[in-house]
């Protein structure tokens, strides 16, 4: 696809990687990427594989872009947002085989696919957004709420906790948790496992269990917007 997001179709399968740098940064350049691996991946009818780098699937938003005033980072929490309300309400399935750290945006990405298979080591998984000086926007605590297990939702998302991979499954960041030599062996099992679905059946099911919430993240994504200075 592009430097920065890679993808590799096989047996129905697509694997789509990030690679940007050291922290594996969220960029415009890296959502746009995403999101034309995931246009591709549409049209191949193709069950998703979404991982990262060795050691980091990804440590959030591109402070350098962040960094370039208010509108600048308005926008691409906007971005960002978008992107992963297209995650929650993908049509084919989707997992998340987290290759290391997953921190910020890239917790949420983990928080708005279908399955998540992290792997073994020290490696920090969660929501460090109030750690670092940032009000948690609307849009995120609610996939977080979503998500996360109801007695790790205020841990994480006011008191910003970080986990290990093991305290990440009990959270709700991560389904399970392999030796790091295993982790493409068992996405690539679960996918094999995912083509057997019925794809219309997952398609609708997903929509209707998911109805409220998908119409709350819009919502939330506009009220972000307003509330940052992006409608006007």
């Amino acid at each position: 696809m592009t430097e920065l997001v890679s993808y590799d179709l096989k047996d129905g399968v697509a694997t789509i990687a990030i690679s940007n740098g050291k922290a594996n940064a969220l960029s415009h350049e890296v959502f746009e990427g995403l999101n034309a691996a995931l246009d591709r991946a549409e049209q191949d009818k193709a069950v998703v594989i979404l991982t990262g780098q060795p050691g980091v699937f990804s440590a959030g938003y591109d402070l350098k872009e962040m960094q370039k005033g208010p509108k600048e980072a308005a926008t691409l929490v906007k971005t960002g947002s978008t992107f992963t309300r297209r995650l929650a309400a993908f049509p084919l399935p989707i997992i998340g085989a987290c290759s290391g750290h997953a921190i910020a945006k890239g917790a949420f990405i983990l928080l708005s696919v279908d399955h998540r298979i992290g792997i073994e080591g020290p490696f920090k998984l969660g929501l460090n957004e109030v750690a670092i000086g940032m009000t948690m926007h609307h849009a995120g605590i609610e996939i977080a709420r979503h998500r996360l297990a109801p007695a790790h939702f205020y841990r994480s998302v006011v008191n910003a906790e970080i986990y290990n991979p093991q305290g990440a499954v009990e959270a709700g960041f991560l389904d399970e948790v392999v030796a790091q030599d295993k982790l493409v062996e068992r996405a690539t099992e679960l996918a094999l496992h995912f083509k057997t679905l019925n794809m219309r059946a997952h398609r609708e099911t997903k929509v209707k269990a998911k109805a409220d919430y998908l119409a709350l993240l819009d919502r939330c994504i506009e009220q972000d917007a307003e509330h940052l200075g992006l409608n006007g």
